[in-house]
């Protein structure tokens, strides 16, 4: 699977079914910049189990406002439209597919 970039408008219905990790990010922002290939990896790796999606901060402030998203990268982990993690920073593989796993 893909990862995908959601919207304010489509946010809700992207993460309605399954397993869904979203990463909240800028352009501008390095940690981002550095997180985006440990995200494919994990895609790669596991993208049948998990859909990623990204939202970017800059151009969809009521997703980020309405979940809190006070800094960047923050991955919120939803399961069947409900949120059940949250972690914020960079992180790597590892601590990612752990965080993903003991959620789903």
């Amino acid at each position: 699977m893909a990862i995908v970039n959601v919207t304010d408008q489509n946010f809700n219905e992207e993460i309605a079914n399954g397993v869904v990790l979203v990463d909240f990010w800028a352009t501008w922002c390095g940690p981002c910049k550095m997180i985006a290939p440990v995200l494919e990896e994990i895609d790669a790796e596991i993208g049948d189990q998990v859909k990623i999606a990204k939202l970017d901060v800059d151009n969809n402030q009521a997703t980020a406002a309405e979940y809190q998203v006070m800094s960047i990268p923050t991955l919120l982990l939803f399961k069947d439209g409900q949120q059940v993690g949250k972690t914020v920073g960079f992180q790597p593989k590892e601590a990612l597919l752990e965080f993903i796993n003991s959620h789903k």
